[in-house]
Order: C-alpha cells, then structure tokens, then sequence
C-alpha cells in the first residue's frame, strides 16, 4: 500500500494505516543503493525554508514521487525532494517539504521519513518550521530555539508511537523530557553569537495544533496560559519518532507572525505573510544552521 492510499484512512486509530519495518528499510536501501553519500545530520525545512539545501555543495536530488513508500507534498513552499550533499563539508539531508495532518495525512505517514533517516545512519536531526508568536516579547523574524514542545494531537491519541512498538527503533515508554537536545542547544547559542544573530534569537515552547485554520483568539490566549511561546502544524510528531530512534533534536522556529489575541484587532494571519517573512530572514537562518553544522 503507498502512502497515498494510506493517507484516506488518516481518521483510523488502528495500525491498519502503519507500515512496517521492511517498506521503511526498502526506502532506505534504495536510497543508499542511489548515492554514496552517508549523512549524519538530517534538516527538516519548514514552510519557505527550503532554500538551506540550495546551499548544499555535490548534490544528489531525489523527488519525493522517485522515492519507494515515500509521501508527497502538497503544500505552497514545500518543494517535495530530499537533497544529499555537503554543508560546509559535512555531509547531511535536507528535506525540502514536510508533510501534515491537514493534507489528509495520517500520523504514521508525517513521521514516514524519521524512520528512513534512522536506517540511512542520521544521529542528528535538526527541525525548522514557520511559527506563530504567542510571546509578547517575540517580533516576528526572530528565530525561537526549541527547548520544549506541547503535543495537542497527543492529547487527542495522535502519538506516532501509539499500536505495536518495533523494538528495533526504540523503546515500548520513551521518555520526552530530553526531547531537545541541551547541549545542541548551547551549540548553537554559541553560533547564533559569533554569526551575529543573537539579538533575534529567543528560546521557548513551541506547541503544535493540527490546523488547516490558523487559532482563534481564545484558543491563542489559552496556549498563552499553557506556557506556549510559539504555535505550529507540524514537528512535534517528527520530533517524537526521533527521540524514539534515539536521534539528538535541534528545533528551530522562525516567528513569521504575532497571533492575534484581541478582539479589537483587524489583523489576519495568512499563508503569504508566513512566505514572506521567512525570504526576510531566510538567509540569518540559514547562515546560522550551516556555520552549527559544522559543529555537530
């Protein structure tokens, strides 16, 4: 069954729509069967990020359509491929597009490539996104390390980890209070210094909704209260999966808008305004992520 066909029984809470360990390994050895490259390091680029793999030196493209059980993207900004090549002379992956509850998806088929990049050999995997500023003292371009994440979906039953648990990824109860890594953290701290992007660079909790509709005003000033800095649809499943393969988690959000909390306001969040400030701060991104790499 491709993912595809998976994806119309994304309401499912069995392990009908799950696949299983010889499709992720089948991927991951047609991957490795169609390059030499052995990367370490896995990017996840977030909605009009994509542009970090336009960096990477000796390139081998692989669209997602090529690639055995692998999903598509259908959303604006996400280009649909996975690029291998070298970032300042290390060998990584990046993931131009990323794949969501609200294209129709089901849990295990968002989460399909962290599996696939445990097989390939990843031990790091760092994860952008476009997200929405629940913290007052946040401006929109500045750039939130991850140090914590509110699972909504998992509230709800939507865990990727939920049905019968493959001992050859990870264990039956991992545990998510490490889920970010703190001394990748302080890496890049230490490298948002010396590329002079501290000014805008914060750090909070980043919580996950699974959209297509972007918050209401209620529901925003309840994740306020929730201790959230940042909203998004997307990471925390893949995130999870990591940490389950035993995977080190970088999380980097790029604040593209300021949710709105009062009813007085006129002000709308919208798709283009999200693309529009990550091609802004793009280029601090990915200056910041590729001097990090180096680092790993």
């Amino acid at each position: 069954m491709d993912a595809a066909a998976r994806s119309c029984s994304s309401s499912a809470s069995g392990n009908e729509c799950r696949y299983r360990y010889d499709e992720y390994k089948e991927t991951a050895d047609w991957l490795l069967s169609h390059t030499e490259q052995r990367p370490k390091v896995a990017i996840i680029c977030g909605s009009g990020l994509g542009g970090l793999a336009e960096l990477l030196d000796d390139k081998k493209v692989f669209p997602y359509k090529d690639i055995p059980h692998f999903p598509t993207s259908t959303v604006q900004g996400h280009a649909g491929q996975l690029v291998f090549g070298k970032l300042q002379g290390r060998e990584c992956i990046c993931m131009q597009g990323r794949f969501h509850f609200y294209e129709g998806y089901n849990i295990h088929t968002v989460t399909y490539p962290v599996r696939v990049f445990f097989l390939l050999g990843v031990k790091t995997l760092i994860v952008t996104n476009a997200a929405g500023g629940l913290n007052g003292s946040y401006n929109v371009g500045d750039i939130m390390l991850i140090k914590d994440h509110i699972n909504m979906p998992g509230f709800a039953g939507q865990n990727p980890l939920c049905g019968h648990n493959d001992e050859r990824f990870g264990v039956r109860f991992p545990c998510m209070s490490d889920a970010y890594d703190r001394d990748l953290r302080a890496l890049a701290k230490e490298t948002a210094e010396e590329q002079g992007c501290s000014s805008f660079l914060q750090e909070g909790v980043y919580c996950m909704l699974a959209g297509p509709t972007y918050e209401t005003i209620a529901e925003c000033r309840v994740l306020q209260k929730l201790g959230a800095d940042a909203v998004g649809m997307s990471t925390v499943p893949e995130v999870v999966v990591a940490r389950h393969c035993g995977l080190r988690v970088l999380g980097l959000s790029l604040i593209t808008n300021k949710v709105v909390t009062d009813y007085d306001s006129n002000e709308k969040a919208n798709h283009e305004e999200v693309l529009k400030t990550t091609v802004l701060r793009t280029q601090d991104l990915q200056r910041l992520v590729s001097h990090l790499i180096t680092k790993i």
